[in-house]
């Protein structure tokens, strides 16, 4: 029987533009014939300790069983038809000629397709992409390809057989495209262009003359020959007009840099790479026409997005489609199938099914054709100091990245850019200019880095030029420089927190590596002839979050005590799914018992947003505020570092709410019992005299009690057993006031609702979905949104050291050994934390010394490249055996953990390359540092300075 959605699962879903939208829950028979319930194991705690054993998703990793996406058949699915069918895109190999359509003739008549859809097709039947993708979701006929590898047709095959046979027959085919005149590629304007310009004051704590968070950004009011064009100066005029002023002064600072001070100038390009994730992009989808409902299986690490601009999708086409269902599995990313196009290809494919299921899955060499990649990034640098302290004073950055043919995240991508480069530095003055152009390279996106690994490397090299040009150890010129407590950043916003990168770098200094690298130089150099021996380092603090972070998460306790957690983020090989566990037992005496992740409908909290978080004006937001359903943005996707923070917020406030709400008042009840207030009375107890000991609730010597006890009297007593919350963060959080008793009125939460015992009774709030209640909030407190021109405020710090060995013979720089010093916080799961720095630092290893994809036609557009070509690090090249690394405690068991997915990744690569300066006396500042580019540098004679020449397309 086809699977149906019942009358409470359709009101269980949402709806979007007509169509209702429903996430399969673990709890569903697809679901949980997928994974979740059937391979996930309960999270192995040990209540002695206080840890997890191993992570929830281990055994089924371990044991192959089916947790992603890519290995899922129609067959998996109860309630899909048996039959599977399978797809293939057609792409275009170039983007300087007219297409004029495709030839399918090199197939025979047995393997030609049993549907072709092309571009005429979907404007019939009104098919397009999300507007954030653009146009052309198929290009037609009589265009010129806006970028290599733009989709031209889908082929579908009802048979395995058959796709796999015609697939091959047509790989590496140019005779595919028929091609008219040449036009040369498009131009386009660029993506994006921001400016940060920042006066400060007397000192580092002094009030700013001028900065973004202050006064604003600038933007430029055109461009020419996709060059920014920004406004007038006016010293007197308005805002930009001002900043334009102060930019100019900074300007004139640089030319004429005045008695005992040095300008120091230098140029670094940062190349495009591929993700490698190890799942391709892949979707499976099937339209039942019979009911009106098209199901999905995807890889997302943005379902919400996939949910609602799908609906919209399916809603403006011809096809009376009434449901969308969506199974988002497991996937891994590094942050490419972040907003994605890919999943939207999947549903449009699954239209043209005629009923039976189609399979859209990329093999690798169409995974390098068409997945998204890092932005490369050319970076202009100028900096001012003290020669005598070697203080700075002035930082000017310029800095261009290619965005490729769609738009996608480089409007952020160009901003955070711009807003890290100064990575842990105080500078007290500063104009940094980033811009994104528009090219006919791949789409570029959300990849691992987000522009930070391109402009704080850079800084860091820089860094290390400047401290060998003054004769000065390079961790000394840092804490000289360091960012610290209380300072401003470049937007003149004030971190939240203490900075710590000044023990990163103390500690750092001490290290063997740093201390002994004079000696050991000398004593490998000796031993090894014809080889140099560096020791480099880098230090970077990143940002997480994306300023405008919105979660949902809901806990809930069964009669029996048993823990199930539902959250928006998705697993992408982090470990969410485990650490979010792990989060309810500092509340809950022990993690989740069952995680659901990715899901997206939340009828429990009625929430709802309307506008733009990062572009609402504040009178838009004051106008909203007054409902208490809305709130700035309804969920984000898994990216930007955000699970431990932004997500474990959502769930710690959730397991919160059912302890203060449900268990604490039920324990106390109990506790009472027996007469004259049985041993409860005698003592003096408050809330935070709780304490969970091996499972147990206990209090200043109360009856240790056992979770099922107090999840059964928490149901006889009619209070808290669910908790439901959503948060929202602009570089601070949301509060609101709820009605509730004491210090729980105001919370930073934006919306909340709580079942009461079984939910069948009455309770505070108004009764919305599956027996829970929403507490309308009495008033709400959002960051204002002037808080967006803060750019980041929370960092987490790595430093790294790194020892390597050039052979200057063939080139090869080898890494000996690296040793990484980490500041997160507390963290979750420490397990977790180590396997995110081992794997951040293999491919920051990869970015600085092998990964490297040509932009345009000899790129991966072409649909050449594989493995075979790429180069990703081995266990050889990343000193797997050698390796440490090392987390500064936090300041109190109190501290928050922080994001660190992405920073682990970015302090090796300026590590390496200043190591290659250590051990040859030259500086490689185009990445990678590849054999020829080494034997390039060592070829030039001392007096030439140091640099490969540059690739002739890092230049557009």
């Amino acid at each position: 029987m086809p699977a149906r959605l019942s009358r409470r699962d359709f009101l269980k879903s949402s709806l979007v533009a007509g169509i209702a939208v429903y996430v399969a829950a673990p709890g569903s028979d697809v679901l949980a014939a997928l994974f979740e319930r059937e391979r996930l194991r309960p999270p192995p705690w040990d209540p002695a300790r206080g840890r997890l054993r191993y992570r929830t998703d281990a055994t089924a990793k371990v044991a192959g069983e089916k947790l992603f996406s890519y290995d899922i058949r129609s067959r998996d699915l109860p309630g899909w038809p048996a039959q599977q069918a399978h797809a293939m895109l057609l792409r275009a190999t170039r983007a300087d000629r007219v297409y004029q359509g495709f030839d399918l003739s090199a197939l025979e008549a047995g393997l030609q397709p049993d549907r072709v859809v092309a571009a005429a097709d979907l404007t019939r039947d009104g098919v397009a992409l999300p507007p954030f993708y653009g146009e052309d979701m198929l290009l037609p006929p009589g265009k010129t390809p806006a970028y290599l590898g733009q989709a031209v047709a889908l082929l579908i095959w009802h048979d395995f057989a058959r796709f796999r046979a015609a697939k091959t027959r047509l790989k590496f085919r140019d005779d595919l495209i028929r091609w008219g005149a040449q036009t040369g590629p498009i131009e386009r304007e660029p993506w994006a262009s921001f400016r940060y310009v920042r006066v400060g004051g007397a000192t580092a704590f002094d009030d700013d003359a001028y900065s973004s968070l202050k006064d604003t950004p600038l933007f430029p009011a055109g461009y020419r020959k996709q060059l920014p064009q920004w406004p007038a100066a006016d010293a007197a005029g308005k805002l930009d007009a001002q900043g334009m002023a102060h930019a100019e002064a900074i300007e004139a600072e640089l030319n004429a840099a005045g008695a005992g001070k040095q300008v120091f100038e230098r140029e670094y390009f940062s190349q495009s790479i591929d993700t490698a994730a190890m799942e391709p992009d892949n979707g499976n989808g099937w339209f039942d026409a019979a009911t009106g409902t098209v199901h999905a299986v995807s890889a997302t690490q943005s379902p919400n997005e996939v949910a609602e601009d799908g609906a919209r999708m399916l809603a403006a086409s011809r096809f009376a489609a009434k449901a969308l269902v969506l199974h988002p599995c497991y996937t891994v990313g590094y942050g490419s199938k972040d907003h994605n196009p890919f999943p939207f290809y999947a549903l449009m494919a699954a239209l043209y099914g005629d009923g039976r299921p189609v399979r859209l899955a990329n093999d690798r060499y169409e995974q390098f054709q068409s997945s998204l990649k890092r932005h490369s990034f050319r970076m202009h640098y100028r900096l001012k100091l003290d020669r005598a302290s070697g203080r700075f004073e002035v930082f000017q950055g310029r800095m261009q990245g290619d965005g490729g043919g769609r738009r996608n995240f480089s409007p952020s991508v160009c901003l955070v850019a711009a807003t890290a480069a100064q990575s842990i530095y105080y500078f007290p003055r500063s104009d940094l200019a980033s811009t994104v152009i528009a090219s006919r390279a791949l789409d570029a996106g959300s990849a691992r880095g987000y522009g930070t690994l391109q402009s704080m490397g850079a800084t860091e090299m820089l860094v290390d030029e400047i401290a060998a040009e003054l004769g000065l150890d390079p961790i000394e010129l840092r804490l000289r420089n360091v960012f610290d407590t209380g300072m401003k950043n470049t937007q003149g916003a004030i971190p939240g927190g203490v900075q710590r990168a000044g023990e990163v770098l103390r500690k750092a200094r001490m290290h063997p590596l740093w201390t002994q690298r004079a000696a050991r130089k000398r004593e490998y150099e000796a031993a090894h002839p014809g080889h140099r021996y560096g020791v480099g380092f880098g230090c970077v603090q990143k940002d997480y979050g994306t300023g405008a972070e919105a979660a949902f998460a809901e806990v809930a306790l069964g009669r029996d005590g048993r823990i199930v957690l539902r959250h928006i983020g998705i697993e992408m090989g982090t470990g969410m799914a485990s650490s979010q566990a792990a989060l309810c037992a500092p509340w809950l005496g022990r993690p989740a018992d069952e995680v659901r992740t990715g899901e997206t409908a939340w009828p429990e909290l009625p929430m709802v947003a309307t506008d733009d978080p990062w572009l609402m004006s504040q009178a838009t937001q004051d106008a909203h505020a007054g409902d208490p359903r809305w709130t700035p943005n309804y969920a984000s996707p898994s990216s930007a570092s955000n699970s431990a923070y932004f997500f474990g917020h959502a769930t710690r406030e959730a397991a919160r709410q059912v302890f203060v709400q449900g268990l604490w008042p039920a324990a106390l009840a109990l506790w009472r019992r027996g007469y004259g207030g049985g041993q409860l009375a005698p003592l003096s107890v408050r809330r935070e005299d709780a304490r969970w000991i091996e499972g147990r609730l206990t209090a200043a010597g109360l009856q240790p009690l056992a979770l099922p006890e107090l999840a059964a009297a928490a149901y006889e007593l009619g209070l808290a057993t669910g908790a439901v919350v959503h948060t929202f963060n602009r570089w601070q959080w949301a509060e609101a006031e709820f009605a509730l008793s004491g210090d729980e009125a105001r919370l930073p939460l934006d919306g909340l609702a709580l079942r009461w015992g079984d939910g069948a009774g009455t309770g505070p709030g108004a009764p919305t979905a599956n027996g829970y209640r929403m507490l309308q909030r009495r008033r709400v407190h959002y960051p204002p949104t002037q808080r967006n021109n803060a750019g980041v405020v929370y960092y987490s710090v790595v430093g790294t050291l790194a020892e390597v060995a050039v052979d200057t013979a063939t080139g090869r720089v080898g890494l000996l050994n690296h040793h990484s010093i980490m500041e997160c916080g507390t963290p979750i799961v420490p397990e977790l934390v180590s396997g995110q720095l081992q794997g951040g630092l293999a491919m920051g290893i990869g970015h600085a010394l092998h990964e490297y994809l040509p932009l345009y036609e000899d790129g991966p557009g072409n649909g050449t490249w594989n493995f075979n070509r790429y180069a990703l690090p081995r266990a050889r090249d990343v000193a797997v055996w050698k390796q440490t690394g090392e987390m500064l405690p936090p300041l109190s068991d109190s501290d928050p953990p922080k994001g660190i997915a992405e920073v682990t990744m970015i302090a090796v690569v300026p590590a390496i390359a200043n190591a290659f300066a250590h051990a040859t006396g030259r500086r490689v500042r185009e990445l990678p540092i590849t054999p020829d580019k080494v034997l390039a540098a060592l070829a030039q004679d001392d007096a030439a300075g140091a640099g490969a020449t540059l690739a002739p397309e890092s230049r557009a």
